[in-house]
């Protein structure tokens, strides 16, 4: 038996040479990879005296989020603009509707006065889209003949109603605003008027 234990350690010991030196290997490069590097830091970028670039951080062009943000602008724009058109639309429609009540029956009932507020609400709703805002509004060449008043009105809401329609999206128009403060006026005065 004795024989056999030293037969076996003369075989094992070339074979652990090697196992050794891998181990050595292998914990030298454990070692090697958990110090830091001796290099310093860069040091940040200094600041640039170029006075285009100010402090603030660049736009991120091409980037997913800020392509979203900008198509979510734009939908939302759209909207707005197309709600707006609607209500042009129906100001016009109403207007024409209150034209016919008023021929049938030469005088307003209590549902055309809630068409004349509601008509009033468009008209100003339109105009501080537009970028108008409160003011007094135009009283200027106001005809004394409800009749004539009226149909007045009508004319003045669809004009409103093209103004708007090919006014672009982007654009404040002055002329939009001033139809506006003239409907509201004329408005006004049918209804003050009655």
């Amino acid at each position: 038996m004795a024989s056999r234990i030293n037969q076996a350690r003369p075989c094992s010991q070339p074979r652990a040479l090697p196992f050794a030196v891998i181990l050595l290997l292998l914990g030298f490069a454990v070692a090697q990879g958990q110090t830091r590097p001796s290099a310093a830091p860069t040091p940040p970028e200094p600041p640039s005296s170029n006075p285009t670039k100010l402090d603030s951080p660049s736009p991120d062009f091409g980037s997913p989020e800020s392509e979203m943000r900008a198509r979510l602008a734009l939908k939302v724009e759209k909207k707005q603009y197309d709600e707006n058109v609607a209500r042009a639309r129906e100001a016009s429609e109403l207007a024409s509707k209150l034209v016919k009540a008023y021929e049938a029956k030469k005088a307003f009932n209590s549902e055309d006065d809630k068409q004349f507020e509601r008509l009033e609400k468009l008209t100003k709703r339109i105009r501080n889209e537009a970028g108008g805002s409160d003011t007094d509004p135009d009283v200027k060449n106001i005809p004394t003949v409800m009749e004539v008043a009226v149909k007045r009105v009508a004319e003045m809401a669809d004009d409103l109603r093209k103004l708007v329609e090919n006014t672009p999206r982007h654009v404040i128009s002055a002329s939009v605003i001033d139809q506006a403060n003239k409907l509201l006026g004329l408005i006004q005065h049918v209804r003050d008027g009655r």
